[in-house]
């Protein structure tokens, strides 16, 4: 006879053996819930709305694994309000439409509103989020999504902003292992797992508690009746360390953001760990390669100019060598950006020149620095009284390059730092010709 769930309340019929382990353990008490302790506190605002049964519209928000549904499946067990669910991934346009009507029938005739619970809500698309929002500002229904993306790229602004968002942490290793010693109970096999294999299996599971469960079915799956099993033997039944990354979630922006960060702070070490992390969770290296020319001009510009070279060497590396013999290029790349001198000198003066630019779209260019290719482009002045640089002394001769109504104005300003300190030397004694030759004007 399977043992019943240790979070059924007294007098429900166990839930069949067969179904998925993380399933049986799913807790049926708010206080069984563990790892988002913060968030489920007494007192705390989601904890309020679910003992007093009043709500307004959450998302919840937190990677897999973290209680999420738990939450939600709660709240419908709790309520008294209508509550009825969707499902971003199968449900239609349709069936939402007919469900919110629904929901504006039972407002009407019988004063009810109605929880509608979306689970990836970030899964449906603008029009479908579009149709949440007239019920929603009506008060026909109170919306509560859960998503494993940011909201706030994946949910329509209208709707999030009557919506308050609740974040769920990844369960930490402990909080993994409260979980799987509460499963362990639930096994026909009757496994003890000891320390090393708790650890490592919290270690894989990486914060998500389903994916611990489903682990813990693994090994089950593999061991003898009463076995007791050790990190080995969970190593030889699992058979891979994943890892962790969404190519197309947030966690991709995280960890190039945390690539380009330690590469700017000049981290070398960090940079290396960050670029590991990408490429072994199989990122595209060549997205790296192209992140990090970025950098090499942002962040170094002409106090190395070497780093852009070396930077568009490595994307020509990586292209030509695949991964993952690439791997060593991307390496000596990261860290030869992480130790050179750093400026952003470059990427200022051009910030500030677009918007000189935007605001002075319309000056005209200087009539002695147009082109004059035709007879009549000529006759009407362009390209007169233009100086030939490479005809003067020292190649220079100053004319005015800005347009006409607009000041003269200083963009580049090199730092103190490698090989802009030889570039400032360099417009000092540009600015030198021009202040005596501008001298030399006046006087005559």
């Amino acid at each position: 006879m399977p043992r019943p769930s240790l979070f059924d309340p007294p007098g429900q019929p166990p839930r069949p053996a067969d179904t998925p382990l993380a399933e049986r353990v799913r807790p049926s008490q708010l206080e069984n819930i563990v790892g988002q302790e913060k968030l489920l506190r007494p007192g705390s605002t989601l904890h309020t709305m679910i003992s007093q049964d009043s709500y307004s519209s959450f998302i919840l928000w937190g990677p897999p694994g973290t209680g999420k549904t738990t939450i939600a499946r709660l709240i419908e067990k709790m309520t008294k309000h209508h509550f009825v669910s969707l499902s971003a991934v199968l449900s239609k346009i349709t069936e939402v439409k007919s469900l919110m009507e629904e929901a504006r029938r039972l407002l009407l005739s019988e004063g009810r509103r109605t929880l509608v619970f979306v689970d990836e809500i970030h899964r449906f698309n603008t029009a479908q989020q579009d149709a949440f929002l007239p019920y929603v500002e009506s008060g026909a229904i109170i919306l509560l999504g859960a998503t494993t993306e940011n909201p706030s790229f994946e949910v329509i602004p209208a709707l999030l902003s009557r919506c308050h968002v609740f974040v769920l942490e990844p369960l930490a290793d402990g909080d993994i292992i409260t979980v799987m010693g509460r499963a362990l109970p639930m096994l026909a096999q009757e496994l003890t797992l000891d320390d090393s294999a708790l650890r490592l299996l919290a270690e894989l599971a990486g914060g998500d508690g389903r994916r611990a469960l489903n682990f813990v079915e693994m090994v089950a799956r593999n061991a003898g009746h009463g076995q007791a099993v050790d990190a080995k033997a969970v190593q030889e039944a699992i058979n891979q360390r994943s890892m962790f990354y969404d190519k197309g979630g947030e966690e991709h922006y995280n960890l190039i953001s945390a690539l380009h960060k330690s590469v700017r702070g000049s981290d070398p070490q960090a940079a290396i760990y960050w670029l590991a992390r990408m490429l072994e969770a199989g990122e595209d290296p060549l997205y790296i390669a192209r992140r990090m020319v970025r950098f090499a001009s942002e962040d170094i510009g002409l106090a190395d100019p070497q780093a852009l070279a070396q930077a568009v060497a490595v994307k020509e590396a990586v292209h030509f060598l695949g991964m993952p013999e690439a791997n060593t290029a991307l390496t000596q790349l990261v860290i030869y950006l992480a130790v050179a001198p750093k400026s952003n000198a470059c990427y200022t003066a051009y910030l500030q020149a677009k918007d000189d630019a935007r605001r002075g779209s319309h000056l005209k260019v200087p009539l002695h620095i147009r082109n004059a290719p035709t007879r009549l482009m000529k006759e009407l002045g362009y390209g007169k009284d233009y100086r030939y640089a490479h005809n003067c002394q020292d190649s220079y001769s100053y004319q005015r390059c800005f347009p006409d109504g607009m000041e003269e104005k200083v963009y580049y300003q090199p730092s103190a730092y490698g090989f802009e300190k030889e570039v400032a030397k360099r417009l000092a004694w540009w600015q030198g010709l021009k202040e005596k030759q501008l001298k030399e004007e006046k006087e005559e």
